[in-house]
């Protein structure tokens, strides 16, 4: 089983992608969509999709997880994070890819224990939960997390 996490964003969205082999993890790989904040809205989005739908056919994965949405202060952020959201669900559902969604503070208690967490506490444990796995930035340790937490709450097929 190979599970894609996605940690959306419109400025920087992270992907991270995990095998599965009797209950044990592997890290395969990980990495971040950065989009220039200058670029008009659709430009930006076509990136997000493109770069995910790269990864899809480069890496096939089987299923994928992908954060909860949260509401800004801001209604304009919040909108625009909904767009970038809506592209990076698309992404994986184009090529018949589950995805599943969870809360923020779930994939913390999932991976470190505590639903409060910070990022730095999700991005040490997601290097001592897959070995040998150097996460690009917080966005890939996040989006490493989400596929960390789709394995342990996902319905198991026998």
């Amino acid at each position: 089983m190979r599970i894609l996490g996605l940690d959306p964003s419109l400025s920087s969205t992270g992907w991270g992608i995990v095998d599965v082999e009797h209950n044990r993890l592997h890290y395969v790989a990980d990495g971040f969509i950065k989009t220039d904040p200058k670029l008009p809205l659709p430009e930006r989005l076509t990136l997000i999709h493109n770069t995910l739908a790269q990864v899809i056919e480069t890496y096939k994965p089987d299923e994928a997880a992908i954060e909860q949405v949260f509401l800004n202060d801001n209604p304009q952020s919040t909108i625009k994070l909904g767009m970038a959201r809506g592209v990076v669900i698309l992404a994986p559902a184009l090529y018949h890819i589950p995805v599943t969604e969870y809360e923020p503070n779930l994939v913390k208690k999932a991976v470190v224990g505590v639903g409060r967490a910070e990022k730095s506490q999700v991005e040490m444990m997601v290097k001592v939960l897959l070995p040998g796995c150097k996460p690009k930035n917080n966005d890939a340790s996040d989006a490493l997390a989400l596929a960390i937490t789709h394995n342990s709450f996902r319905k198991k097929v026998a």
